[in-house]
């Protein structure tokens, strides 16, 4: 990684790369030992998640490597939601899960609380203003770990692009160069030119801050700022692209990757953390760039915003497993760790052991999407417009703007009427 690259990275994540979270990788527990001791009446601590076979398959990697240097709890690794049996230690949960979880009673502990407790150096963490606030307490702690941050980037498919005589070291930076490689790509023969995952996120969130333009209106009470001009020409600029065939739409979650993945789709917009697995599974070479920006607005692009799943841990466990778990954790941020999690599963590094980790030449290609990833996220300073805001994060708002946006794909409404509904219809949530 280059010097700009870390450096961006540092600015951007600047608590992170000042943390004391130990840098060097964690030593299992010795047998014989009180943190051995301690572990030996703890048999198994239950991680689960909802990322997916590959990613999955990823995490897997890093709990076999765990469980292989542990003379303590194993990390046992299943694909189940949080709420289907008994309530596991450790939790990977996307917002999807959120609601439900953070409802009623607190059926989590506290990270930090987690980390003091067992004596593992783990300093209060004060996020960057783009990322994600959900794993925050109102002081700014590290109530969860975001182990799974992404940002959302532009894939495209290089061969498509050379079939269609387009340049393929070169891909289209604003939204009026892309439909104008859109046009070529279909004369080429293409019925798919692009696609998009998360449309919320992506199309509406992301494109706000990324021109600099609000997604919340700050109040007695918030709500949706996305109908004004740039949101409206935005989302009305994309029906007709779905009217034209150019945009294609499979569902409002990751449905479009597959699709990517197979040939069927020439471009596509999705988190950066797409990229090992789309490298892992398509049979092309895919090149990733910079989220395309309307390059008539003022002062554009700006930043893009960070967020993913984070790691949750259970409330009312033993006291063992919980010490048990924070070994895990330090496990997890060092140095080791941190770059295998980023090679594999294609996310953001957490802390300076994870950064400095991956500075390798050798893992340049691999980490392509971390370099576009930091280069939108620090392209400017987060401003009190661009920071990211936990309240569009909120499932029933992404869920409002989705049907909003299909509205509108679906030529039942014109962007305006749609953008204003969606606006009105936040505004009377509780």
């Amino acid at each position: 990684m280059s010097l700009f690259i870390r450096s961006a990275l540092c600015a951007a994540f600047a608590s992170f790369c000042a943390t004391s979270v130990q840098a060097a990788p964690a030593k299992p527990a010795v047998k014989g030992s009180p943190a051995a001791a301690a572990d030996a009446s703890v048999q198994e601590i239950e991680l689960v998640h909802g990322l997916g076979a590959d990613k999955g398959e990823q995490l897997q990697k890093l709990v076999d490597r765990y469980n292989a240097a542990s003379n303590g709890a194993r990390i046992v690794l299943r694909e189940r939601a949080w709420n289907d049996g008994a309530m596991p230690h450790l939790m990977i949960l996307g917002e999807r899960d959120l609601g439900a979880f953070l409802t009623g009673p607190q059926r989590y502990r506290p990270l930090h609380q987690v980390m003091k407790d067992a004596g593992v150096r783990f300093e209060t963490l004060r996020a960057p203003a783009m990322m994600t606030p959900t794993p925050l307490d109102s002081a700014k702690r590290l109530v969860a770990l975001p182990v799974a941050l992404s940002t959302p980037v532009l894939y495209y498919n290089k061969q498509a692009f050379k079939d269609a005589g387009l340049d393929a070291e070169n891909p289209p930076k604003t939204w009026q160069e892309l439909q104008r490689t859109l046009g070529q790509l279909v004369a080429a023969g293409q019925s798919c030119p692009y696609t998009t995952t998360q449309p919320a996120w992506i199309l509406v969130e992301n494109m706000s801050a990324w021109h600099n333009e609000p997604v919340v209106a700050e109040g007695k009470k918030a709500s949706l700022a996305v109908n004004g001009m740039l949101g409206v020409k935005h989302v009305a600029m994309l029906s007709s692209w779905v009217k034209a065939r150019y945009l294609h739409l499979f569902g409002r979650d990751d449905e479009a990757v597959a699709h990517f993945a197979k040939g069927e789709c020439a471009v596509m917009t999705a988190g950066s953390a797409a990229w090992p697995s789309l490298k892992r599974q398509a049979a092309f070479e895919v090149g990733v760039a910079s989220l395309p920006y309307h390059e008539e607005y003022y002062g554009a692009p700006q930043n893009t915003l960070a967020d993913g799943p984070s790691m949750w841990i259970a409330a009312g466990k033993k006291p063992a497993e919980y010490k048990a778990v924070a070994r895990f954790v330090d496990f997890w941020l060092s140095s080791e760790s941190q770059v295998e999690w980023q090679r594999n599963g294609g996310y953001l590094p957490l802390n300076r052991a994870g950064l400095l980790a991956s500075e390798s030449r050798l893992l340049a290609d691999d980490l392509a999407n971390v370099r576009v990833a930091v280069k939108q996220l620090t392209n400017k300073p987060a401003t009190s417009v661009s920071r990211a805001s936990s309240y569009p994060q909120r499932t029933a708002v992404r869920r409002i703007v989705e049907e909003e946006l299909e509205a509108v794909w679906e030529d039942r409404k014109p962007s305006k009427l749609a953008l204003d509904t969606a606006v009105s219809r936040s505004q009377r949530l509780d």
